[in-house]
């Protein structure tokens, strides 16, 4: 990757991936159902939180800059088995995330076109059918509502064009960043005259049942925790950062410190416009708030519009980030490899994609939005303690790798706080959210025990078949989204009836005996790079050298990059240590 970002691309990627549907949507529930005004609080300790945990993720991105996020900074460094659990519960995180943004999309298109057209929707076919309780901790039953078709809708329509294909150009994702942030500022400065001193007294509401009180403020805290999850996108351009070490610090920092800012006042502005207890179980708190006040429809408009916009855009990050998920986790033999198998056509990961959209619509469909916040956020929660424990036992088991960025402060200073605040967080959550991820997390070890652990390919070459060897190579040629050059598509077109082991072999200029060699090659060479004979990381990095990378060509037809490959195979049989990718 070529080191093009940046500390102002850095910072306006951290501000892109944070702001969402934590802001638009789950402020409101928040305040309403934990925290009261205090809900200000709530958006400090998570975004200390996320801070901290952002550094961890930063120092392992630079080591192991391959798919799979925490899942495979965790099998580098705890093993299989949590490796699995993790990756079982990022799972959960991507498609319920993208199920709660669709009920705020819902909400929000429900009031667009009855303040722009007049035109009003029905709450049978725009809610769901049951609510949660948070006070009694129980479901209750949404009478009149039966279904929300709305957000139905806009997930099987991401789904449908992420099964298509779709390329974002750079100017297409700033644009939306932008329209993000003036709406933000929008709602801050014109409803802020507004602002009533009586609706923030009792700053914190006395405890009543399970709502409110200083625990309020951490339940809350658990919620509003949605609004910042999608920071690590900066943590994950280590590689591509001009200088890791003084700006990725930069980058995270910043955009933290600009989103935690901009989320307290809108916050702030929220609670001293409207009674927090007027906000219970509204998915659009923003427009909703407005609606007591006259001459604010053309605001109202615009917000919904910019929301609607920007929480398109998290749907489509989130169901797309899921097939990265699920393909990592079937190379590694850890799900039947059709969940790794692009599209003939469209060379896209159908199968987990239709999977994710079509579970994410029936989630949306009849779940509240505070619900399926809860259930993202607590499993978030999980991936960050486990992040953060990952760097420390890195620091000991791996003191000499080469990083791009280090978290400061040593092993403990940053990781250990960030677990440990992560944990109280989750602790304090529902008692039913916890049962919720426990429960889904002892599905997934069931489905370890019976597939996962028997197929595993980590740490047993053996298992490697000439056949898996050819299903993921051009795949993961694609995911990575370098270009095959005009020569590979020219030949993927001549010779499409012919042999399909043969194609991917020229296609990527590598025989099968030669991509044998190179995994067995590589391997020795991890092993001796790390000075570990513990295959559960030396094989995984090992697999990602071997892999064929993109082939470039030059006007004459030939590989152009032909020579240095081949100076950095004569470094890896004298074992140099320093092959870098």
């Amino acid at each position: 990757m070529k080191r093009v970002l940046s500390r102002l691309d850095l910072i306006a990627i951290g501000i892109g991936a944070i702001i969402g549907t934590g802001i638009f949507v789950l402020t409101g529930v928040a305040a309403a159902e934990n925290a009261g005004p205090a809900v200000i609080v709530s958006f400090i300790i998570a975004g200390v939180v996320s801070g901290l945990s952002a550094f961890s993720y930063s120092e392992l991105a630079s080591m192991l800059p391959i798919s799979g996020s925490a899942y495979t900074y965790t099998y580098a460094t705890m093993g299989e088995l949590i490796a699995w659990i993790i990756g079982w519960d990022l799972i959960l995180e991507y498609m319920v995330g993208a199920a709660t943004v669709a009920v705020g999309w819902s909400a929000y298109i429900v009031d667009f076109f009855d303040d722009a057209f007049g035109v009003k929707f029905t709450p049978k076919t725009t809610q769901a059918p049951v609510i949660w309780d948070n006070k009694d901790l129980a479901f209750r039953v949404n009478h009149g509502s039966y279904i929300n078709i709305p957000a139905i809708f806009i997930s099987l329509a991401v789904t449908l064009v992420l099964v298509l294909g779709i390329k974002q150009a750079s100017w297409v994702n700033k644009t939306v960043v932008v329209i993000k942030i003036v709406v933000v500022l929008l709602f801050i400065f014109g409803a802020c005259r507004y602002v009533d001193r009586d609706n923030y007294s009792p700053f914190v509401p006395p405890r009543e049942g399970n709502s409110f009180g200083a625990q309020g403020v951490f339940k809350g805290t658990q919620r509003v925790f949605f609004a910042y999850i999608g920071f690590d996108a900066v943590s994950t351009t280590a590689q591509e950062a001009k200088n890791p070490q003084r700006d990725l610090p930069w980058g995270i920092c910043v955009s933290l410190g600009i989103c935690t800012a901009l989320y307290i006042a809108v916050s702030a502005v929220l609670c001293g416009i409207i009674s927090y207890k007027e906000l219970k179980g509204v998915a659009s708190p923003l427009t909703f708030a407005l609606q007591s006040y006259a001459n604010t429809k053309w605001l109202r408009i615009i917000i919904e519009l910019g929301a609607i916009c920007g929480l398109t855009s998290v749907i489509l990050i989130s169901l797309m980030g899921q097939p990265r998920i699920f393909f990592t986790m079937s190379r590694d033999g850890m799900f039947p490899r059709v969940f790794g198998r692009l599209h003939r056509r469209f060379k896209t990961p159908f199968v987990p994609t239709v999977l994710s959209g079509v579970v994410c619509a029936a989630l949306a469909g009849i779940l509240p939005v505070d619900l399926l916040g809860d259930m993202t956020s607590v499993g978030t929660l999980l991936a960050f303690i486990l992040v953060n424990i990952g760097v420390v036992i890195m620091r000991f088991t791996h003191p000499d790798a080469e990083r791009g960025f280090r978290v400061p402060g040593g092993p403990f200073l940053i990781p250990v706080p960030g677990a440990i605040i992560a944990l109280v967080v989750l602790v304090l959550s529902d008692g039913p959210t916890i049962y919720r991820l426990f429960i889904w997390l002892a599905v997934g070890l069931v489905v370890y025990a019976l597939f996962g652990y028997r197929y595993s390919r980590v740490g047993h070459p053996e298992r490697w078949s000439a056949e898996d060897m050819a299903y993921f190579q051009d795949t993961f040629g694609d995911d990575e989204g370098q270009g095959k050059g005009r020569r590979r598509e020219e030949e993927e077109e001549e010779e499409e009836e012919g042999s399909q082991k043969a194609t991917q072999s020229e296609a990527v200029g590598v025989s099968y005996d030669a991509y044998d060699e190179r995994i067995r090659d590589s391997t020795d060479y991890f092993e001796t790079y790390t000075n570990t004979n513990t295959k559960k990381i030396s094989y995984t990095t090992a697999l990602q050298f071997a892999m064929p990378q993109p082939v470039h060509y030059d006007e004459h037809g030939l590989e152009a990059d032909q020579e240095e490959a081949d100076q950095e195979e004569a470094d890896l049989e004298q074992g140099k240590l320093g092959r870098h990718h």
